[in-house]
């Protein structure tokens, strides 16, 4: 049953009352016109559109409003479709073996046959296998990749029916949408779970209800460069960056002379739009630096505690005063305070990543990152 569109010319079908048949070549209709479709999958609602059209892409990023330099992800019919658009590495088809289809998205470097605005600013594409006969069926009818990232805006909530998505759109927003496969009411299933390939070791992005990782393991990641370790820095504020909104978020640094903490320290900067010089505050404690990245605004302050050895010393930082939201602290020889921190309860709801180097040797580096729980 096809219902007229609210606004403009969405159009919007009940799909309990329809012949899937008639709901997956509307939707292809759609989308091969360009348009943009709101559907239902195994975890939320999805928006898609062709991941090939640059002019599909671009009203989708317009309905979005906001990325922060996450890759979009992209529903495929097998690990063949995929192959035609991302490397797939061995981390990559032992998941798709081990959890495809299912609630699981897979981020792999693009090969650059994806509209603009699908990667990353770091070269990487989601790419996933619904858990979801209507999702399949799009995709396999289409036979091209249809984007598959969550209908809601950014930061809005949760798109579990049709209602809290169109509730918390502007008018602007709505006008971008083209066809809406209605399903009710979605259980309140997590996104999925978002895991980056592209590192020498799996990183959990998004820890949606399948979990990957045990909570609280330590993940060990190996860097052959500097740029390698900038790269870790940025992911790993990707991950937290909904979290930084809300509380501010710690690195913490530990390693030992030149095993590359001020390297991490400035691929933070980098990640941040900062352009100033990055040096270890060696003397003075304490370097502060503005950024703006995207719409986000806050500082970051480098910390060197090397010299700090007693609470008192500690407690005359007032690190705690630092800590607000968007605001992020890298603090090299983290483990001079780390029993300070994680007992200061000013601090208890910021996330802390600790991370210590080591040195292979002359141009490698071992990183094993624990994200820890504060005890407070």
């Amino acid at each position: 049953m096809l219902a007229p569109g609210i606004i403009g010319r969405m159009l919007r079908i009940d799909i309990a009352k329809t012949p899937e048949k008639t709901v997956i070549a509307e939707a292809c209709k759609t989308l091969a016109a360009g348009g943009l479709v709101i559907f239902p999958t195994e975890t939320v609602y999805g928006a898609g559109v062709d991941a090939t059209n640059q002019a599909a892409v671009d009203k989708l990023l317009a309905y979005k409003s906001r990325r922060e330099g996450k890759p979009l992800s992209i529903a495929v019919t097998d690990m063949t479709m995929a192959e035609e658009f991302v490397e797939l590495n061995d981390q990559a088809r032992a998941l798709y073996a081990q959890f495809m289809p299912g609630p699981v998205t897979i981020v792999s470097k693009d090969k650059g046959k994806l509209a603009a605005g699908v990667a990353s600013e770091f070269g990487t594409v989601g790419t996933r296998i619904a858990d979801y006969d209507l999702v399949r069926g799009m995709v396999c009818a289409y036979q091209r990749p249809i984007t598959a990232t969550s209908a809601n805006a950014s930061g809005k909530k949760r798109p579990y029916s049709v209602d809290d998505i169109l509730n918390n759109l502007s008018e602007k927003q709505k006008s971008q949408i083209d066809l809406i496969l209605d399903a009710g009411t979605l259980p309140p299933n997590e996104p999925s779970t978002v895991i980056d390939t592209t590192l020498s070791a799996p990183v959990t992005l998004r820890t949606g209800n399948l979990q990957i990782t045990p909570k609280g393991d330590t993940t060990k990641l190996t860097s052959d460069s500097e740029t390698e370790t900038k790269h870790i820095a940025s992911r790993y504020i990707l991950k937290h960056w909904n979290k930084l909104h809300k509380s501010g978020l710690i690195f913490g640094l530990d390693g030992p002379l030149g095993a590359g903490k001020t390297i991490f320290a400035k691929g933070v900067a980098e990640f941040l739009g900062i352009t100033e010089t990055i040096t270890s505050p060696t003397y003075s404690y304490i370097e502060e630096y503005d950024y703006t990245r995207h719409q986000t605004s806050g500082k970051f302050y480098h910390l060197d505690l090397w010299k700090v050895e007693t609470p008192d010393e500690y407690q005359r930082l007032e690190i705690a005063e630092l800590l607000k939201a968007n605001n992020i602290l890298v603090i090299e020889w983290f483990s001079q305070v780390q029993a300070e921190l994680e007992t200061d309860a000013a601090i208890h709801n910021t996330p802390i990543v600790h991370i210590a180097i080591t040195e292979t040797d002359n141009h490698t580096r071992q990183l094993a990152i624990s994200e820890l729980e504060p005890t407070a």
